[in-house]
């Protein structure tokens, strides 16, 4: 992909910064909106590297369906969780309607306002679960997807998540 001769960046990465920026947040870095941006807006690819396995650092990395890893680059590896999030990930379709899995993408699912914190929810699965500290009303507790909830033991407890047997 053609690469900004000033940036270093691609054209695609360009255009998400047009429209969002990273800041500091109450859990570390975190990506803002620069302007207001209607429901449906699609804020960009989530562009990175495609891995077999997880790299040694897999802070910001997604499994994709077909069992591979991204490794998203900056800046939309810095969209944090919140359980009532204002964006989503979806896979781009191509022409014969089939998803191309290895490409992923961000859109808002609501309005967001300048200025405003851009919030997916990770849904990770039970084993991989942390305490959530989004903090908005209805928080699950617990970055997790909402299916496997159950599966944790009620959050504040102090207890590390495991698997509760079904």
């Amino acid at each position: 992909m053609p690469r900004s001769p000033a940036s270093g960046r691609s054209p695609a990465d360009e255009a998400a910064l047009r429209l969002v920026r990273t800041a500091q947040t109450h859990v570390g870095r975190g990506l803002f909106a620069r302007r207001r941006l209607s429901a449906g807006t699609v804020v960009g690819e989530i562009r990175g590297t495609v891995c077999d396995a997880h790299p040694p650092d897999p802070t910001y990395c997604m499994e994709l369906p077909s069992g591979r890893v991204l490794d998203p680059a900056e800046p939309l590896r810095f969209a944090n969780h919140c359980c009532d999030p204002n964006c989503e990930i979806f896979y781009w379709e191509g022409d014969e309607t089939e998803p191309q899995e290895d490409r992923l993408w961000m859109q808002t699912i609501r309005p967001v306002e300048a200025g405003e914190e851009i919030l997916i929810d990770y849904s990770w699965p039970a084993d991989a679960a942390i305490p959530c500290r989004c903090g908005v009303a209805g928080c699950r507790g617990w970055i997790v997807d909402p299916a496997e909830l159950h599966l944790l033991p009620p959050a504040g407890d102090g207890q590390r998540p495991s698997p509760s047997p079904s």
